[in-house]
């Protein structure tokens, strides 16, 4: 795989330059990002974000290590740093000459007079430990690093201001951090470098993101002591940020460590047997490599492994249920790394509670939420995708009795008026001041978008889970079982295509029998807001939707909804769409689900494209903007939202995993089909052939 790099057009202008944001993970929920620049422009950028109770609990450690390169007795400031009156110092971004990804490893190369400066970073995997590696290339005249750690302990979604009583002890080539008593204690050192104690508190370091999302954007931070070594042509030296207790592993050690772990998820990843390329291969193997970043293991208390889950986006989520579940084929299945998705289902199946996956596991290890009804739907979703890839029966014995209590707690009511309305087969949900669908967004008591009653793709959730398990105890002999879920997907498929078909707008209704929407004669409410949300009725496993209906529906969202990186949440039309996110909480919530474009939604839509029109290059067309993307906002990943307006500019979380995820999966399952249908008409070809020669 090429390495995907950015130039000068983009490094030499602190516009373009802190626009463009990096990502290193642990696989355990601790991360260290910032821009490209290395100015850190969010509360959430730092070297090392350390995760205490994987994959929650994550603390902000290290925020910064400026360096000053000191060439021949030439001082060259590296690092940049912005302050709250706007100040930008040093500007050590005008020495970047190129940023690349090596896999996950972000490099940066820096021009210092006729010498290059590499810097790589990276995590130990399933450590709390940062490396920060330099290696020189070049250059007639001596090199020496000066090296200023710049510190904090906090909750990641936090900063704290003012002077705060850290306790400092040296180390070999370096310091031992505790912020306070009862602290996890952390350390930076390189080893046989010269250390000096020096503690200093430097004040307003500003978050240019924070202010654009109207949040606290200045915080203060502690340089605790004064790091030196020399740098020889071909002698690699890394500093180390740890907050293990045990002595890290040797910076070359890692490196080579984390190589090999990376070519081994390439080579999970089987892209060379493919009929049609949307993209190139490489860019779609790269996206292989972004999926790792997500998956992430849960740890007790006392630190033992549960399993594993995902991380539902960088930098400010945890693990959620509904996330989980809709990005785990393609992180996982169409990664090649199937006992992985065995182990996140195992994990959830662990906290099924009256029927229902939590929503969300809180960033402070609480009790799982369980504000969802999509979460548990979705999971029969990824159930039957991971038994569709693996064939592992013995898995579907395992999980069947989980799946039916699902169902039967479904049937006969559980939390939130989430109910089978016994009139029609359809599954009902909510209560006022309760968001139960993805388009989950409330600000105070404000539900945005509270889709009360029966919306359209929790019913084809609801139909896919009741005929993924009757085709389940079909296979498993269970014919009671197999005969009253065919029973119950009937009488849903009827009463679907019976009351949510707006043949006048040739769409699906997005909620029915709510309190929002026009009344009929008979005093039921349909709500006409063109959403994407339909398309799921044509993209699930079992369509409710097909022919002549099927086409209009998705030529409309096709015109309406559609853009180049993902779909609207809202037609423009509409008086409530939103074509910006931006501003403060109440404006950015506001306008979170009534128009923001969802990167996730290419996934549905081009599948529910190629199922209607059987043309893989026509679908996969429109995936043909995520190439450029993957250069712009976190490089190498999938930003979660985009404005609704062009040109679409990156908004939200930096790296999703559904936006990661599904288009994998799309890509994969559209290949798939593809390459299955070639080799059928081959056999055909041939076939015939040996007929005739007969």
């Amino acid at each position: 795989m090429s390495a995907l790099t950015l130039g000068r057009d983009i490094l030499g202008r602190i516009a373009r330059v802190a626009e463009h944001e990096w990502l290193v993970t642990n696989g355990i929920g601790g991360f260290a990002s910032s821009t490209v620049s290395l100015m850190n422009t969010r509360r959430y950028h730092g070297l090392l974000f350390a995760s205490l109770r994987p994959p929650v609990e994550r603390m902000a450690m290290v925020s910064k290590v400026d360096v000053t390169a000191i060439y021949g007795g030439t001082h060259v400031p590296l690092a940049t740093n912005e302050f709250a009156d706007g100040t930008i110092s040093p500007q050590g971004f005008c020495h970047l000459e190129s940023f690349r990804l090596e896999g996950l490893i972000p490099v940066w190369t820096w021009l210092i007079g006729d010498a290059n400066l590499q810097q790589r970073i990276w995590m130990h995997h399933g450590e709390n430990t940062t490396y920060v590696e330099f290696t020189r290339i070049g250059g007639t005249k001596d090199l020496r690093l000066k090296i200023e750690p710049l510190c904090t302990y906090r909750d990641y979604h936090w900063q704290p201001r003012g002077e705060r009583g850290f306790g400092i002890d040296t180390i070999p080539g370096g310091v031992r951090i505790s912020a306070h008593a009862g602290a996890v204690p952390y350390r930076i050192s390189s080893p046989g470098a010269r250390v000096e104690i020096q503690p200093q508190w430097y004040w307003n370091f500003k978050h240019r993101e924070e202010s654009a999302r109207g949040l606290d954007d200045v915080e203060d931070l502690l340089r605790p002591a004064i790091i030196e070594f020399d740098l020889m042509a071909g002698r690699p030296r890394a500093v180390l940020l740890s907050a293990e207790q045990h002595e890290p592993m040797p910076a070359a050690a890692a490196l080579v460590l984390e190589r090999t772990r990376q070519r081994e998820i390439s080579a999970r990843f089987d892209g060379a047997n493919v009929a049609v390329l949307a993209m190139e291969l490489e860019q779609i193997e790269r996206l292989a490599l972004a999926a790792d970043q997500f998956i992430v293991e849960r740890r007790d208390s006392t630190g033992m492994p549960l399993g594993k889950t995902v991380i539902a986006g960088y930098p400010w989520f945890s693990d959620w249920g509904r996330d989980t579940m809709i990005a785990l084929p393609g992180l996982t299945l169409a990664t090649g790394r199937t006992e992985i998705a065995a182990s996140v289902l195992r994990t959830f199946a662990q906290f099924v509670s009256e029927g229902m996956l939590p929503n969300r596991f809180p960033d402070a290890g609480e009790v799982p939420e369980y504000n969802t009804v999509d979460a548990s739907l979705w999971f029969f979703i990824a159930v039957h995708a991971y038994l569709r890839n693996s064939g592992d029966r013995n898995f579907a014995a395992e999980i069947y009795p989980t799946l039916k209590d699902m169902l039967e707690w479904h049937i006969r009511g559980t939390r939130f008026g989430i109910c089978v309305d016994q009139t029609d087969a359809l599954l009902r949900a909510g209560q006022a001041g309760v968001q139960l669908t993805w388009m989950d967004a409330k600000v105070g008591d404000w539900v945005v978008t509270p889709r009360i009653g029966k919306p359209v793709e929790i019913n084809a959730l609801w139909f896919n889970a009741v005929s993924i398990m009757r085709d389940l105890a079909k296979e498993l002999d269970r014919s009671d079982d197999a005969s009253g879920y065919a029973a119950l997907a009937a009488r849903i498929t009827a009463s679907f295509e019976r009351e949510f078909w707006f043949a006048a707008g040739g769409y699906l209704y997005d909620v029915i029998d709510g309190p929002e929407g026009e009344a009929d004669e008979t005093g039921r409410r349909r709500d006409r807001s063109l959403r994407p949300n339909q398309i799921f009725a044509l993209s699930l496993p079992h369509a409710l939707v097909r022919g002549d209906k099927a086409k209009r529906l998705l030529e409309t969202c096709a015109a309406e909804l559609w853009t180049p990186v993902g779909l609207r949440s809202l037609a423009a039309r509409d008086s409530r769409y939103v074509g910006r996110y931006g501003g403060g909480p109440v404006e950015r919530d506001g306008a979170y689900h009534q128009g923001t474009v969802w990167t996730w939604l290419l996934g549905p839509f081009v599948t529910a494209h190629y199922r209607v029109y059987a043309d893989a290059a026509a679908a996969l067309e429109f995936l043909r903007a995520i190439p450029a993307h993957l250069r712009e906002a976190c490089v190498g990943q999938v930003s979660e939202i985009m404005d609704a307006n062009a040109p679409f500019e990156p908004r939200g979380c930096f790296a999703q995993a559904w936006g990661v995820a599904e288009i994998l999966r799309t890509w994969s399952e559209i290949n798939e089909c593809e390459n299955r249908r070639q080799t059928d008409s081959k056999a055909i070809t041939n076939s015939a052939n040996h007929i005739r020669q007969d």
